[in-house]
């Protein structure tokens, strides 16, 4: 029956509305055939990736299952415009992997669905309970960065959870601790719950200039910290400082701020992708079960990790990289393949890091195929940059 509705609507619907409201809960979701009306689309309408599919024999007539959709490279988003259509915004990632002229761009034609997503998951996984309270961001504000796409979704964030008093704390010259500290001395005294939101390397930029002050902070109880980014990049582009453990993380955030583990979530993003991936923690406790920290994703994403030589799923329990198909990524690529490695577990993945050196033999091969594939615009569009 949920396969009938879904059908009947995505006649009568762009495929992109279809999903925006499957995303918002009001439409059920049928992840298998949508995946192939995703990936139909994707290959009617973006030539790149098309001919990248042919290239590999692969078709809507021969994929009959989502594990079969071909995956791009992360590298790929660097060497052509991966898009259905006109963008309505463009993202960039930060270079920081392989530097500044490298940045991958996103071509995103429908923000609408990238905002569906963003908020729905976040909802799922940080505030259940639809907190409103102020956002205080260790980021630039939007006019700063305005091709980021974590910017972005902390903007949207802000919209919809925060009150007049939100403020963002990374300016030109990088993190404003004293306004930070000014800023989480008031919520302190006020008793009021706040939202801490931002790159990990600022957290971490602020939890040693508090140690070296012997400086702490009694946040109200329900404060929620949500970080990013690891510590890939230091605050606004300069070079990150010695990073902290997870659990010298987490035992950070109870000690100088007051807030427990279970109120610290961290995301897992990318520039490539219009969902994203939080701990589980919040989410499990606030319904009364208890678990030990994980990824999870959105229901319109699934997430499988290969080896990275053949690119083959491994068996659980076995780590490799991580592969990630995002209903999200309508207007783009929906299959993305990443050098982030991982474990299956349970309903989700633990997250290992990067993998350090040169790139994986598998996504070497992806790269080049892509390249070969479109060698013509490769070419066109190294010219142009």
């Amino acid at each position: 029956m949920a396969s009938q509705v879904s059908q009947q609507n995505t006649q009568t619907m762009p495929l992109e509305a279809t999903l925006a409201s499957i995303i918002s809960g009001d439409q059920p979701l049928d992840f298998e055939q949508l995946a192939l009306e995703v990936f139909s689309h994707q290959f009617e309408r973006n030539l790149p990736y098309r001919t990248y599919c042919l290239r590999r024999g692969r078709t809507p007539q021969s994929v009959h299952h989502w594990s079969e959709i071909p995956a791009v490279s992360t590298a790929s988003f660097r060497i052509v415009d991966l898009t259905c259509g006109p963008a309505e915004r463009i993202f960039l990632t930060s270079g920081t992997t392989r530097g500044p002229d490298a940045r991958g761009r996103h071509l995103v034609p429908h923000l609408g669905l990238y905002r569906a997503a963003a908020l729905a998951h976040f909802a799922a996984c940080v505030t259940p309970d639809g907190m409103l309270a102020p956002v205080l961001a260790l980021t630039p504000p939007p006019e700063l960065s305005p091709h980021s796409s974590l910017v972005q979704m902390i903007e949207w964030i802000r919209e919809t959870y925060g009150t007049s008093d939100d403020a963002y704390f990374v300016g030109q010259r990088g993190l404003d601790i004293e306004a930070l500290c000014a800023r989480l001395s008031g919520a302190a005294r006020e008793g009021r719950p706040v939202y801490l939101i931002g790159l990990t390397a600022a957290f971490e930029e602020l939890f040693t200039c508090c140690r070296a002050a012997d400086k702490t902070f009694r946040l109200a109880y329900g404060t929620l910290v949500i970080d990013t980014g690891g510590n890939k990049r230091g605050v606004h582009g300069r070079p990150p400082g010695r990073s902290f453990s997870r659990r010298g993380f987490l035992n950070a955030c109870w000690r100088l701020l007051n807030v427990p583990g279970y109120h610290c979530v961290n995301e897992y993003g990318m520039t490539e992708l219009c969902s994203q991936f939080y701990d589980n923690v919040l989410r499990e406790r606030a319904a009364g079960r208890l678990t030990h920290r994980y990824k999870v994703g959105p229901p319109w994403t699934r997430t499988i990790v290969v080896d990275p030589e053949t690119l083959e799923e491994v068996p659980p329990g076995r780590p490799g990289l991580l592969r990630h198909f995002d209903l999200a990524n309508c207007g783009s690529a929906m299959a993305v393949q990443t050098e982030d490695l991982g474990v299956a577990v349970a309903d989700g993945f633990e997250l290992r890091g990067r993998v350090g050196g040169a790139e994986p033999r598998g996504c070497a091969l992806l790269l080049e195929h892509m390249t070969e594939a479109n060698a013509d615009t490769v070419v066109s569009s190294a010219r142009n940059h």
